[in-house]
């Protein structure tokens, strides 16, 4: 661990974030921070109290102001949240898939998002609209 990475560690914990957050933010394990605040004594009862709820976002650490009776925020903005869930695609939650059949060429296919797509490509598209002639 460099001495840049302890300061980092330092700085984080005295802002009140947690081993989880810090680890995402350092790609350090979270028992090397762990370990490290435990040594250097950055227990819970140093930190600044977080009782305002703010949070911080996901991908660069910046706090993220919550409004009430809304969903909580994770994100800072657009561009946090685009590049965070890019890196993270295997947590995205996949659950519009639909098999269909291909009314040109008889074949099975999938498509995510769009229930009513009747064919597998374009050229079947043209073949099945136009019977399969060129311009001409």
């Amino acid at each position: 661990m460099t001495d840049n990475e302890k300061k980092q560690i330092e700085s984080y914990r005295k802002n009140g974030y947690g081993y989880k957050q810090i680890s995402n933010l350092t790609n350090l394990s979270v028992n090397t921070i762990k370990s490290y605040c435990k040594r250097n004594k950055l227990m819970s009862a140093d930190l600044q109290s977080n009782d305002n709820h703010t949070l911080y976002c996901e991908q660069c650490g910046k706090p993220v102001e919550q409004n009430e009776h809304r969903k909580r925020k994770r994100f800072c903005s657009d561009a946090c949240r685009n590049k965070w869930w890019n890196n993270h695609l295997d947590l995205v939650n996949r659950k519009a898939i639909y098999e269909l059949t291909c009314p040109y060429c008889k074949k099975s296919f999938t498509v995510y998002g769009n229930a009513k797509r009747k064919f597998c490509s374009h050229s079947c598209y043209v073949k099945y609209r136009y019977g399969g002639k060129q311009n001409g």
